[in-house]
């Protein structure tokens, strides 16, 4: 019964994350890790990391 409990708790967990993958992708973020992926997206630009980071 332990098994079950805990296979469908990784399920849910591996289905969240694919929910969250595909939500992400279709918005049109290029980089999901990356924390300025929604700015990227907004103008159009690949995300390269650290060129995209705002200066101080």
């Amino acid at each position: 019964m332990e098994n079950v409990i805990v296979i469908i708790i990784l399920i849910a967990i591996v289905g969240g994350i694919v929910f969250y993958l595909y939500r992400a992708k279709k918005s049109g973020q290029k980089c999901i890790g990356c924390p300025y992926a929604k700015e990227c997206a907004k103008r159009k630009k690949s995300c390269g990391g650290c060129d995209t980071k705002k200066e101080k």
